[in-house]
Order: structure tokens, then sequence, then C-alpha cells
């Protein structure tokens, strides 16, 4: 128990620079205080104490702001950022190393009593405002980007986007051991300007071959740095 203690507690200070010491840690981290009560809560759940569980889950939620239920499972150094808003779900399954930011729901999408929460495998990072939702698997040291709504299986190695979530980047990187958590969750791809980007490549290309190598009218330009012109837009 000192362990896993020790190890959520080493887990805050490595993902989070404003953790500045220990007793800061211990007084100041809502996300901590909430998966200390769930790893009780949920011991009491698979004790057959499930009305005590669901007590002590809302207790804490009304204290942290972030709800998990007592069935869900969650590994080995898990952090919760900030927390508030986060909801985990019954049938949810949680790797080892995985963070979730806030607003981030582990949510299901059936009304029958089997699996129906997401399971995140081991490495995962979570945006703020992310909704993983369905009995899927996001696959071991993917990133899923602030505000996506992921609906469908997700590969290992991925990063996803957008609403409905898509995956864009396989990074295809091995995962060494002991890596500290990719939390570059910021660092996304810009899908509609790649694939407008793309396709006025294409328009300005069949424009020359239309006027024998000429243009008609001003070219289109991609964006510079994710910057669009507007004289491309003007009516």
């Amino acid at each position: 128990m000192f362990k896993t203690i020790r190890e959520d507690i080493q887990s805050v200070l490595d993902r989070d620079p404003a953790a500045r010491n220990v007793l800061e840690v211990l007084l100041c981290y809502p996300g901590l205080h909430a998966i200390w009560a769930h790893r009780l809560a949920h011991r009491l759940w698979k004790g057959k104490l499930r009305l005590l569980a669901r007590w002590l889950s809302q207790l804490m939620r009304s204290l942290t702001g972030i709800e998990i239920h007592p069935g869900a499972t969650i590994g080995h150094n898990f952090f919760i950022d900030h927390g508030m808003g986060v909801v985990i779900g019954e049938t949810a399954e949680v790797g080892d190393n995985v963070t979730l930011y806030h607003g981030v729901t582990l949510g299901g999408t059936s009304l029958h009593k089997v699996k129906r929460h997401p399971t995140l495998e081991d490495n995962v990072v979570v945006g703020a405002g992310a909704k993983v939702l369905g009995a899927i698997t996001i696959g071991a040291n993917s990133r899923i980007g602030a505000n996506a709504v992921v609906v469908k299986s997700v590969p290992n190695d991925s990063v996803v986007v957008g609403v409905p979530g898509q995956v864009v980047v396989r990074d295809n990187r091995i995962h060494v051991p002991n890596e500290k958590a990719d939390l570059e969750h910021g660092l996304l791809p810009d899908t509609i300007g790649e694939t407008l980007a793309a396709l006025i490549a294409h328009v300005n290309s069949l424009e020359k071959r239309v006027n024998g190598g000429g243009s008609y009218g001003p070219a289109l330009h991609a964006p510079e740095h994710g910057v669009w012109r507007i004289d491309d837009f003007a009516i």
C-alpha cells in the first residue's frame, strides 16, 4: 500500500511542473485524493459492499469534482491533472502511467449491464474536455487531443483529434520503459487545414493544365504556419 502511495505522489511530481514538494502534493491535488479514495472504494466494491463503495465515491465527487465509479479498474501511476469534471464509468479499465486532464469523460454507450466503457492501455494521455465513449480500446502510448470525441478503437502510438475523433498520426515508435510520459498534448495536427491545403494545391494544378500552363485569376494560397490569407476567402 505504501509503495502505491509513493508511486502516486511521484507521478504528480513527474508530470506537473507546478508541483514543488510532497507536502504541497498531499494537500493541494484533488486528483490524488480521488484516486486514493477510489482504491478503497474499489476494494469495497469487490468485497460486495457496493452501497458503501458508491457512497464513498459520491462523497469524493462532492469534495473533488471527480467522479470515479468504484467498479472501474485503474492501474499504477495514474494521474488526473486539475481534475474538475472528470467522469470514469463502471466498466472502464485504465492501464499504467495514464494521464487525464480536466473535463475528461470515459463514458458508456449501452443500457445493458455489460462492458460498456472504454479501455485505456498503458501510457495514454487524454487532453482536457475529451470524451471517450463506448467499449472501445485506446492503444498504448496514444494521445487524445483536447475536446476530441472518440467512439472507435485506436491503434497503439496514435494521435487522435476532432469530432468524431480521427487517427491522424501514427508515431510507430517503440516506447522505452521508465521513459517520462509524453504530455505534449498540444502538438496536434490541423486536419482541416491540411485537407484544404491539399485541395488548394490540386485546384491550382488543374487551373494551370486547363489554361495551358497559365493561371486564371489569383492563385489560392496554402496556410503559412496555420494562418490563412484573407484574400483567399474574399467574396
